[in-house]
């Protein structure tokens, strides 16, 4: 009998560490964010701030597909990220994630988006990086929407959806603070702040002439980011100093450069590289190698850290 206690102390631990593993992968890393005067806190430079991490089109790790709810929920048991997606309309105008204008790369199908009912896009199945069939289907940016309030901010990128569909949208889900428009001049900006000032934006400013643009038609730089490139390269302290100068953060994004490099190990310096040049936010297709890659920077205390809470699924 004495023999038997030992043996269920064991089973009691192995069991109760069973289940605190379990918990520990359903808790998220969240942004909550309640209002865009939130949003635009998180926003804001700061210097020797944490880096924000951003996941682009979501993530392609550990054999999730690109443009998921199921891989950018994946992402947050690991790290706190923001998320570019894509919408893109089907023949039956439903906005659904999809980068491509053809189904033939992420999913099971083929032909364009656009030839494709909501309803027939269904019966599809998102394809992993690899080309693998998944079980998860293709949301629509609704959908997405609905998911990320309390978690995340979601970054939409422009893939022909008219703009006044997404702004409709945004304004229908009271959505201001946790979803952002990525805008491409300051014509395009400029749209969506007059006819709603509470959206944010992540603003391609490449070069010293598109920043002069953005400043010179009066762009809010309090209601946004900065992408400047995919590379470090001289030019980049130029942008740092005119950017952080108006509050707002740079992004760099390695998901068409340093994300091609062939080991853990070489992104990682890469990943960091960024950080130590200056970028405020660094978008990668491998949002939690980022995270791994950036503890140096990401444990530090930071005015952002009042905004990142662990919450439970």
């Amino acid at each position: 009998m004495f023999g038997a206690i030992p043996k269920l102390i064991s089973t009691l631990i192995i069991i109760t560490l069973s289940c605190y593993s379990v918990l520990g992968q359903s808790a998220l890393h969240v942004i909550q964010l309640k209002s865009p005067k939130d949003t635009r806190k998180f926003l804001r430079f700061t210097p020797k701030d944490i880096p924000v991490i951003a996941g682009h089109r979501g993530t392609v790790e550990d054999g999730y597909p690109e443009n998921s709810i199921e891989a950018m929920e994946h992402t947050l048991k690991f790290t706190p990220a923001i998320f570019e997606i894509d919408p893109r309309l089907t023949r039956d105008s439903v906005i659904v994630l999809m980068h491509d204008a053809t189904l033939d790369r992420t999913t099971t199908g083929k032909g364009k988006v656009a030839d494709y009912t909501y309803a027939e896009l269904q019966r599809l199945r998102l394809k992993d990086v690899k080309g693998n069939p998944t079980p998860y289907k293709i949301p629509t940016l609704e959908e997405a929407i609905q998911w990320a309030r309390g978690k995340t901010i979601l970054n939409l990128d422009q893939k022909g959806v008219p703009y006044a569909m997404i702004a409709d949208l945004i304004e229908k889900h009271k959505a201001e603070a946790f979803v952002m428009i990525t805008t491409h001049s300051a014509e395009h900006l400029m749209y969506y702040h007059r006819r709603n000032p509470d959206i944010t934006f992540s603003a391609h400013i490449r070069s010293k002439k598109q920043f002069d643009e953005y400043e010179q038609a009066g762009v809010p730089f309090d209601r946004l980011m900065a992408y400047i490139g995919p590379q470090i390269k001289a030019e980049n302290q130029e942008l740092y100093r005119l950017i952080n100068g108006k509050g707002a953060m740079a992004m760099i994004s390695s998901a068409s450069s340093y994300d091609k490099l062939d080991t853990v190990e070489a992104r990682a310096e890469k990943y960091r590289a960024i950080i130590a040049d200056g970028a405020s936010v660094l978008e990668s297709d491998f949002p939690i190698e980022v995270a791994k890659a950036l503890e140096e920077y990401t444990k530090k205390k930071s005015v952002k850290s009042r905004y990142v809470k662990m919450a439970g699924r």
